[in-house]
């Protein structure tokens, strides 16, 4: 029995880049060996095992063999005489495909040392083809080694196109699609995940609304992009300067689906709708994106707004019982706003209207129950008084 770490922790230990991440496979063992030295078994698909001390994941060396579509289309062969060779050759990327051992040796049977000082993300095998769910991940990869000077390989750029065209990416089930586009939003160049998947084809099957906005022009000939496709991965690059949350990023980017509606159906969300289901988006997700994209414009010019439409701009968003969403929703307006005019030194909107909350929020409600007024009349005093707080801060050149 020999354990050996494999992955993530080895491949990001020899480029020198920060990972958390520590996955260990085991080689000439069975899960009764494993099991008799306190490993607690928690795989479903194959043997893999939590160390009884540390936690960390401790998987059999194994062997799969394609039995159908998509990422549950396989059957795996656990054995004591798989070695390590075989298990790291079922792995996707040559990079991912490198081991080492308890002294501190490396081992590289398919040459990820070579694709990492080349910086290449190279397929290991034709068996990349059996997994969709490897599109996705390569794309993921790519934005987190970008702005290392990482590219894909051509003939791996060329396997995942095969596989779009084949059909095999239309067997993505939705809650893998939610996890690598989760994780790809958190990298440094989250931008780049969506430019793979669209290079590849992969994004019109995935994110058809999203693949859709590249064919749309803009007619604004002051724009920094030509189509909104563009512009919105413009808005999602000053969301990943902004902020590392892939919430924030998520709705920054799918703002642009409501820009690319018809006048006459300004407001219609059921694109990010029809997108946040087909995925499985988290409710927070489609929440903020719906806020963000019905309300971006109404914010990049709320000094200017009436008193009336500015209270209605913090009802909608729900700014008196949610302030954190509202930050949010802040901060994607200020990410877009910033993806149409880089020198923006800093986004006064946001400053204005949390300044017109505080302001609302200050109102002594008990002294407007202390007039006897409850239900609708308690209301609409309120409101009364809140759009007087607002006329206030209004600044006389903005009249």
């Amino acid at each position: 029995m020999k354990t050996f770490l494999v992955g993530g922790a080895v491949r990001d230990k020899l480029l020198g880049y920060p990972s958390s991440e520590k996955d260990w496979v085991v080689v000439g063992a069975t899960p009764k060996i494993m099991e008799a030295q306190g490993f607690v078994p928690v795989g479903k698909d194959f043997p893999v095992f939590l160390h009884p001390q540390t936690r960390e994941e401790y998987a059999l060396a194994r062997t799969e063999r394609k039995t159908g579509h998509g990422y549950a289309g396989f059957t795996f062969y656990c054995a004591e005489d798989i070695t390590l060779e075989d298990d790291l050759r079922r792995r996707d990327l040559t990079i991912n495909a490198i081991a080492e051992d308890a002294q501190g040796n490396i081992i590289d049977p398919y040459n990820g040392r070579r694709d990492l000082e080349q910086k290449i993300l190279r397929h290991v095998s034709p068996a990349f083809a059996e997994d969709p769910v490897r599109i996705l991940r390569i794309a993921r990869f790519a934005a987190r080694y970008h702005h290392l000077g990482f590219r894909i390989a051509e003939e791996t750029l060329a396997l995942m196109r095969s596989m779009v065209v084949s059909g095999e990416a239309d067997h993505l089930v939705a809650e893998r699609v939610w996890k690598e586009t989760q994780r790809a939003l958190g990298e440094t160049s989250a931008d780049v995940f969506i430019r793979v998947l669209r290079d590849c084809g992969a994004l019109a099957r995935i994110l058809p609304e999203l693949d859709r906005l590249f064919e749309m022009p803009v007619q604004d000939a002051h724009q920094p992009a030509a189509d909104l496709g563009s512009l919105a991965l413009l808005s999602l690059q000053q969301a990943s300067q902004l902020s590392p949350d892939p919430l924030i990023r998520f709705a920054t980017l799918l703002h642009a689906l409501n820009d690319g509606l018809p006048p006459h159906l300004d407001n219609n969300t059921s694109a990010i709708h029809a997108l946040c289901e087909r995925i499985a988006a988290p409710k927070e997700y489609r929440e903020l994106a719906v806020l963000v994209a019905e309300f971006h414009v109404h914010c990049h010019c709320a000094q200017t707004l009436e008193p009336e439409m500015v209270l209605t701009l913090l009802l909608r968003t729900d700014a008196f019982r949610r302030p954190q969403r509202f930050e949010n929703f802040l901060l994607c307006c200020e990410s877009i706003a910033r993806s149409h005019d880089r020198a923006l030194a800093h986004y006064l909107p946001a400053d204005f209207l949390r300044e017109a909350l505080q302001a609302c929020l200050a109102i002594d409600l008990k002294a407007i129950a202390a007039q006897g007024l409850t239900g609708k009349a308690f209301g609409d005093e309120l409101d009364q008084q809140r759009l007087t707080h607002i006329q206030q801060l209004r600044k006389p050149e903005t009249h």
